[in-house]
């Protein structure tokens, strides 16, 4: 399968990695803060279980700067997530990465809201997320129903409305922005790998959808406006997929053994992506802030939609 798989390492002048291929996970939740917080704590732990020992070896504290996540940093990010939950509180931030200045092959995110205070009481797209990302070789090492298993797992521990396990161009804290050219050239041509900015994207996506991908959580409202189960399933009667129903009335939806990268060099042949994609359009958010700069608004909406074309 990594013949399929694209080796991607975009780096800047100075050599440093901005951007490489990678699987991430991601969960965007319509609940405040203090409500998920031991649910994404729990998450957390589930990841640095999964992956190699020490992976994650640095944190970002409150004031931006890159720490070493020894026991002390654990403490720091333990803190941030359970105990700095005042009123006068809106958001957290918490950031766990391999390599402080270049991108790395593991990294957590979370952007978490407060819906009540008043920077987002009258906000009805606000919503707290949260990303795992791996590198392409832990999927290849562990095969993809481990990761599928793994996905399942994290998602169990949160109350997500819609979420996603994808190929992506893993670049954390914006730094695909150094090689935003060489990057655009290969958005084109790989359909099936993601770029991502969970704090953007949390801020707007509400409890709407972001795309068709390799796994797709369905939670509510968004699952009872598509017809539930029982809507979706003739709909999407392709070999390849699968149906997971999850408690509390969600779905996890599986378009294939393995994540594909739909390249269009290769003219793929996968209907049950462009199926699902059309299915979702009507409820797919609208990005507002133009985090890609190298794409306009009416660009990056038309990206979003790739699928759908």
């Amino acid at each position: 399968m990594r013949e399929s798989i694209p080796v991607i390492r975009l780096r800047t002048k100075d050599g440093v990695l901005a951007a490489r291929d990678g699987v991430v996970i991601c969960f965007f939740m319509r609940r405040s803060h203090p409500e998920i917080a031991l649910d994404i704590w729990r998450a957390l732990q589930t990841y640095v279980r999964a992956i190699p020992q020490q992976s994650l070896s640095w944190y970002a504290s409150n004031e931006g700067d890159m720490l070493p996540l020894d026991d002390k940093g654990w403490e720091a990010v333990r803190h941030t997530l359970l105990e700095r939950a005042g009123p006068e509180r809106g958001g957290w931030n918490v950031e766990l990465d391999d390599n402080p200045s270049e991108t790395g092959d593991y990294h957590f995110e979370y952007c978490g809201v407060r819906l009540d205070h008043p920077m987002f009481s009258h906000d009805e797209e606000a919503t707290s997320g949260v990303a795992f990302s791996f590198p392409t070789e832990y999927l290849l090492e562990h095969g993809p129903a481990h990761l599928r298993a793994l996905a399942l797992q994290l998602a169990g521990e949160l109350p997500f409305s819609f979420g996603y396990a994808s190929l992506a161009f893993v670049a954390p804290r914006g730094f695909w922005y150094s090689a935003r050219k060489e990057l655009l050239g290969l958005l084109p041509r790989y359909l099936g790998l993601d770029l991502y900015d969970l704090s953007a994207t949390s801020r707007v996506i509400g409890t709407r959808a972001r795309g068709a991908y390799w796994l797709t959580f369905l939670g509510q409202p968004l699952l009872g406006e598509l017809g539930g189960l029982e809507g979706l399933r003739p709909k999407l009667a392709f070999p390849d997929v699968a149906f997971e129903p999850m408690e509390g009335e969600r779905l996890l939806i599986t378009l294939g053994e393995w994540p594909d990268p739909i390249d269009i060099e290769k003219q793929p042949h996968l209907p049950q992506y462009k199926a699902l994609a059309h299915l979702l359009e009507p409820f797919m958010y609208e990005e507002r802030n133009g985090w890609f700069t190298p794409l306009n608004k009416d660009n990056m909406r038309h990206w979003l939609r790739r699928l759908c074309q």
